[in-house]
C-alpha cells in the first residue's frame, strides 16, 4: 500500500491538510488529488472544524500537476478534469482556508493558493504562471487567480511566466502577508485564531456574499443585502452575539482558549 501523501489533524478547531510528497516537490499527482480531496470533504464536514490550514512539508508548497503522469495522457488522465473539483472545493468551503506557504509554488500551485480564502507566506517564497513556458495555458488556475489579481499584473504574469517574489505576490493582491520564515507560524495563527472568532454560519454568508456577482440595479443589491443582513441579526447567531456583547463574554462559538 502506497504511503500516505496528504496528513490530515484537528486540533482545537483547526484542521490542518498538509501536503507530504517532497519528492516531486508536492506535485498534483493523482495520489495526491485523490487524498487531498478527501481531506478537504471530511474538514467541511465535521462541525468541530472552524478553520483549515493547508501546508506543506519540504521546500516547495506546490509545483503544479504531476507532468511525469501528464506525459502522452489524456486531460482526464492528466488529472486536468479533476482539478477544478479542488480549486472549487476550497472557494466554496464554508470553513475560511488558510494557505500557509514555507516554499515555492508553481502553476496548479498557485491556482491552490489563491482559492484559498487567506494565504502566507515565507519572504523567500517565489511564485510562477509557468504554463505557457511548457506549451500550455493556465486555463484551469484562471477561474480563482483571476479574482485575485490586478489586471495588469495578471497579464504580465500570465504570458510572460516570469518567477516572482512573495513581495510581490503580496502587491498585487494573491498572497495577503509575507514574512520571515521565523515568523511563519505566529503569523499563521494570528489569522486563524481571528477567524476562530467569527460565528460559522456568519463565516459561511460571508464567503458566500464576497463571491457573488452583483447586479448593475443598486436598488436589487440593497435589497438582496437589507434581506441577508435581517436574517442573520436576528438568526440565533447574531442574536447570541448581540446578548455576549452586552454581557462582557464570548460568544458559545468562541473555542476554548481564544
Amino acid at each position: 500500500m502506497a504511503d500516505e501523501l496528504v496528513h490530515y489533524e484537528v486540533r482545537r478547531g483547526i484542521a490542518t491538510i498538509t501536503l507530504d510528497s517532497p519528492h516531486n516537490r508536492n506535485a498534483l499527482s493523482a495520489q495526491l488529488r485523490a487524498e487531498l480531496t478527501g481531506h478537504l470533504k471530511a474538514a467541511v464536514e465535521d462541525d468541530a472544524v472552524r478553520v483549515v490550514v493547508l501546508t506543506h512539508t519540504g521546500p516547495v508548497f506546490c509545483s503544479g500537476m504531476d507532468l511525469k503522469e501528464a506525459g502522452g495522457a489524456s486531460a482526464s488522465q492528466q488529472g486536468v478534469n479533476e482539478f477544478p473539483a479542488i480549486l472549487e472545493q476550497l472557494w466554496t468551503s464554508p470553513k475560511p482556508v488558510v494557505a500557509r506557504l514555507a516554499g515555492p509554488a508553481r502553476a496548479g500551485g498557485v491556482g491552490i493558493v489563491a482559492a484559498c480564502d487567506i494565504a502566507v507566506a515565507v519572504e523567500s517564497a517565489t511564485f510562477a504562471f509557468s504554463e505557457v513556458r511548457i506549451g500550455v495555458v493556465p486555463a484551469v488556475i484562471s477561474v480563482t487567480v483571476l479574482p485575485r489579481l490586478l489586471p495588469r499584473a495578471a497579464h504580465e504574469l500570465f504570458l510572460t511566466g516570469e518567477t516572482f517574489d512573495a513581495g510581490r505576490a503580496v502587491a498585487i493582491g494573491l498572497v495577503n502577508s509575507a514574512v520571515p520564515a521565523e515568523g511563519l507560524d505566529a503569523e499563521v495563527a494570528r489569522y486563524t485564531d481571528m477567524l476562530a472568532l467569527g460565528a460559522p454560519n456568519a463565516l459561511a454568508a460571508t464567503k458566500r456574499m464576497l463571491q457573488q456577482e452583483r447586479s448593475s440595479n443598486l436598488g436589487a443589491v440593497f435589497a438582496d443585502m437589507l434581506e441577508l443582513s435581517a436574517k442573520h441579526f436576528g438568526g440565533p447567531e447574531g442574536q447570541e452575539g448581540i446578548a455576549a456583547f452586552v454581557q462582557k463574554r464570548k460568544p458559545s462559538w468562541v473555542p476554548t482558549g481564544n
